[in-house]
């Protein structure tokens, strides 16, 4: 059994790039930092930052180029690919990528502070999932002001969630 799955939850550290394939089909690539926090054996913080690459490709590379920007916080689903190929000078070049099969937007400041979703609702996240034969579906999470929820959206409790009532 083989399995080939990365998933990342960063920020993007530039703008999207879109492309399109000669085919028509709409390319987008762009980059996410993650950063890992962790205190050595003299209890000193350190940190670490990795840079991953990810295209993304049809209609999610259409949104994700419309609504995410640098700083964008973005959960990225997909498989890990490298590619070769060689440079003007000759030199042979590689690059590994993630291959996005879902982009989750995550939130994202406007201008009054509150997250920012494709509707202008308040939202902490849009999801958009491939359903494999093109066709994408919109979700919204939860809202965090209930006079700016839809009559359909769920309304959380805000109570502190306990640890140890949880059963496992």
């Amino acid at each position: 059994m083989y399995l080939n799955k990365a998933l990342v939850i960063g920020n993007l550290t530039r703008d999207p790039e879109v492309r399109a394939l000669p085919s028509g089909i709409k390319v987008c690539t762009f980059s996410v930092a993650t950063n890992r926090v962790w205190k050595d054996k003299n209890n000193v913080k350190q940190e670490s930052v990795d840079y991953h690459n990810v295209v993304v490709f049809g209609r999610q590379a259409e949104t994700s180029a419309q609504y995410l920007k640098k700083g964008s916080n973005v959960l990225v689903e997909g498989r890990m690919q490298t590619r070769s190929w060689d440079a003007t000078d000759g030199q042979k070049k590689y690059r590994t990528e993630i291959v996005a099969d879902r982009i989750q937007f995550g939130t994202r400041p406007a201008a009054g502070g509150a997250p920012f979703t494709q509707s202008g609702a308040s939202s902490s996240a849009v999801t958009e999932t491939s359903h494999g034969d093109g066709d994408m579906a919109s979700h919204s999470g939860p809202t965090t002001s209930s006079k700016d929820m839809p009559s359909d959206a769920i309304e959380y409790p805000e109570e502190e969630i306990n640890p140890d009532d949880i059963p496992f």
